[in-house]
């Protein structure tokens, strides 16, 4: 018979990953088996530095959370997964993809976005956006070609007005 203590951390340990998952933007499953430990401590920083984390659970406690929360991803719960939890949709899945280029040990397998399943194909994609700031500046360059573009045209029509 199992100790009351033991199912009372364990039960901690499920609330836990289902507060992390219900506060959670961007929630991406990853296998990182042949990482080394500087390799996991310099993806800790880098999804720090995105305002995410990520830990590590036992298969069992995370899949009692899921069910709790009704989400079923039982066939992406085999072997060690790592689950990185993030404030922003975009940036975990983007920090993890760009590391996963350098180290071909990480491996997203699955993510909840928005509290939808995103499938790989579906954080590939998601992992293509360009940053914030990237799509601010993309946005205030089309702004300004308008701008500029309407400055042109006043300028042209005030030469055919003194022309006249």
């Amino acid at each position: 018979m199992a100790n009351q203590k033991i199912i009372d951390q364990k039960a901690k340990v499920v609330e836990e990953i289902k507060e992390k998952i219900q506060n959670a933007q961007s929630v991406v499953f990853f296998e990182y088996r042949g990482l080394t430990v500087s390799e996991t401590d310099r993806l800790r920083k880098i999804l720090r530095d995105s305002n995410s984390e990520y830990k590590v659970y036992k298969n069992t406690l995370t899949k009692r959370a899921l069910d709790q929360l009704n989400i079923n991803l039982d066939e992406h719960m085999s072997g060690p997964k790592a689950i990185a939890f993030g404030t922003d949709s975009v940036a975990p899945i983007k920090a993890l993809n760009d590391f996963a280029k350098d180290h071909q040990a990480l491996e997203m397998k699955v993510g909840l976005v928005d509290g939808e399943i995103a499938d790989i194909k579906m954080l590939k994609e998601l992992a293509s956006i360009p940053s914030r700031e990237g799509l601010l500046s993309m946005f205030a360059s089309g702004l300004l070609q308008h701008i500029k573009d309407f400055a042109i045209c006043l300028d042209l029509h005030s030469k055919n007005l003194e022309e006249k």
